[in-house]
């Protein structure tokens, strides 16, 4: 296949990338060889150089092994983005096992659901998801054997390791955990072992994580990123951002860990660059954010289109000195033109867009940062990554210039399939591509369009409706802050269209005027057919917009009344 975008490449960025054999692991190696006293990470103020962190992973290793891990074992790691998180991800690498990666607001039947399929065995977790969860449930989760449990003050420094319990308690994130068989304390492990030296063979194909999917349209599936797959998604990162000073920049560690954008360009992406990640457990404290920012003069900042936003209405936000960051890096949904220029001009830095899933580990398309960036685009293929787009009805005919279709990917950050589930694997790899279920169209130059998901678009009167091409339209209102458009039953045209819109503070607008502005926009039939104020739309732990449960939230209203025309909702300050 002709690589044509890779005209559109910076210079320096490579067309072709291909895995080197290395792991993540020999690229913090690499990093601890040439910057061992460099900060690793930071937790307020408490900080670790690389070869500290080094240290406590290989001891963690071997405590681990003690605990039964070994190669192809599964072990969860459940904790918000801390230095432990790091520890014990690296530490399970280390010994070949498999990192589960949990989520922390999961709820039971998620936590029983993700462990039984997988099969964890360890679980490392925090005092207070242990106590008030974990522990409530063990008899669900009969593979669990081993539990080690951490305080997020372990790692703060003193005095806050002291003052934090109070405050934490109050928030139940802190509880004194009981002495009792099968369960040990992170800090002690680490103090009691001597570092691990053993290596086991670990090969390019062995599975490194089992990284499950969201569950929002179905069961929730483990996809089985490999050692190559992880490894060379952060090397596509460092590539793509050849400005990168290696060894001195400085990362906001803001996108979970749990998340596989967050554990590729916020953990093995800094490692491999040997930058000093500023870590920040709770990404919604927005004031935490831009502290950080100021505190230590962060230069990278991977994020969400949501936390951009946040950041540009921050209070006094233009009085702040933010100029320090240099390279942003934008997924996970859409980054509107006017929050990304507000951001730009306030810090002086280049946001690129990109895109990817958790089936490609995640990242396969990103816009440059110097050369061409098309607004609305994800950007371009990545280095050594080939795409296609086919036909919905067969996914076998490949279709041209901007004609709308399945994205298929084919690179070296690839799944290798789904745990367990060979049926769903069969469904998603096909001959080595990987269809996403996205629906999108090229452009003549690469540059590749998302307009939306085969399981949201809508079905409205015979035609194809894109929730996010409608979504775009209500952002672009000056009075609009947030806007998410689902389809739901409808006995006439199968589904009609509505949108559910957060106004901007201090802004007003009414139904009456929305619809004016999108009958200017939008051709008839992808015109809402009613639009519902909110005060906030509901979210993911990565920002994202859960359209699936305000959809669930309509049918549930549907049930019991019906809908009303959209002339009698009532518009919100």
């Amino acid at each position: 296949m002709e690589r044509f975008w890779t005209k559109h490449y910076d210079e320096d960025v490579p067309a072709d990338l291909t895995h080197d054999g290395r792991t993540v692991l020999d690229n913090l190696d690499q990093s601890v060889s040439r910057w061992p006293n460099q900060p690793a990470c930071t937790l307020k103020g408490k900080t670790l150089s690389y070869r500290e962190l080094k240290d406590q992973i290989d001891r963690f290793a071997s405590a681990l092994s003690k605990l039964g891990v070994k190669k192809d074992s599964r072990v969860s790691v459940w904790m918000p983005n801390l230095p432990q998180t790091i520890i014990a991800s690296y530490a399970t690498f280390k010994l070949g096992a498999q990192v589960v990666n949990t989520n922390p607001l999961y709820v039971e039947r998620e936590i029983e659901h993700q462990y039984n399929d997988a099969g964890v065995s360890v679980v490392v977790t925090c005092d207070f998801l242990w106590m008030y969860r974990l522990k409530l449930m063990m008899s669900k989760v009969p593979t669990v054997k081993q539990v080690v449990v951490t305080s997020i003050p372990d790692y703060l420094p003193f005095p806050l390791n002291l003052l934090a319990p109070l405050k934490l308690k109050k928030t139940k994130q802190y509880v004194k955990v009981p002495r009792e068989a099968n369960v040990h304390y992170f800090k002690e492990l680490i103090a009691q072992n001597q570092p691990w030296t053993a290596k086991p063979p670990i090969t390019p194909d062995d599975v490194a994580v089992l990284q499950y999917t969201g569950g929002t349209t179905g069961v929730s599936k483990g996809a089985m990123l490999t050692h190559c797959n992880i490894a060379v998604n952060a090397q596509q990162c460092l590539a793509w951002f050849p400005r990168v000073e290696l060894g001195r920049e400085v990362l906001l560690a803001c996108l979970p860990y749990f998340h596989s954008f967050g554990m590729t360009v916020s953990m093995n992406f800094p490692v491999l660059a040997g930058a000093h990640v500023v870590l920040t457990p709770n990404p919604r404290d927005i004031a935490d954010l831009v502290n950080s920012i100021t505190k230590y003069r962060v230069t990278l900042f991977p994020a969400v289109p949501a936390l951009f936003l946040a950041i540009n209405n921050y209070p006094d936000i233009d009085k702040t000195d933010i100029s320090c960051v240099k390279f942003c890096f934008s997924g996970s949904a859409p980054l509107p033109l006017d929050v990304l220029e507000r951001f730009e001009k306030l810090t002086g830095s280049k946001i690129t867009e990109g895109f990817g899933l958790t089936e490609t580990s995640p990242v396969s398309h990103v816009n440059p940062l110097f050369k061409v960036r098309k607004p609305g685009s994800v950007g371009i293929p990545m280095s050594g990554t080939d795409v296609k787009i086919v036909d919905i009805e067969t996914g076998e005919k490949e279709l041209g210039v901007n004609q709308e279709g399945e994205l298929c990917i084919k690179g070296p950050q690839v799944m290798k399939g789904y745990w367990n589930r060979p049926d769903e694997t069969a469904k998603m790899i096909k001959d080595g591509w990987c269809y996403t279920g996205d629906l999108a169209k090229m452009d003549d130059d690469g540059y590749t369009y998302i307009v939306g998901r085969k399981k949201e678009m809508i079905l409205s009167g015979g035609y194809n409706v894109y929730p996010d091409e409608i979504d775009n339209v209500l952002f672009a209102h000056p009075a609009v802050l947030e806007a998410a458009s689902i389809g739901v039953p409808d006995e006439r045209r199968g589904e009609s269209i509505k949108s559910f819109v957060v106004l901007k503070p201090g802004s007003q607008a009414t139904v009456d005027e929305i619809m004016a502005f999108c009958k200017k926009e939008l051709a008839a039939y992808k015109v809402p057919k009613a639009i519902e104020f909110l005060d906030a739309l509901p979210k993911s732990t990565m920002m994202k917009i859960l359209r699936r449960e305000l959809k669930d939230r309509e049918l549930a209203k549907m049930k019991t009344q019906p809908p009303k025309p959209a002339a009698e909702q009532q518009p919100s300050a």
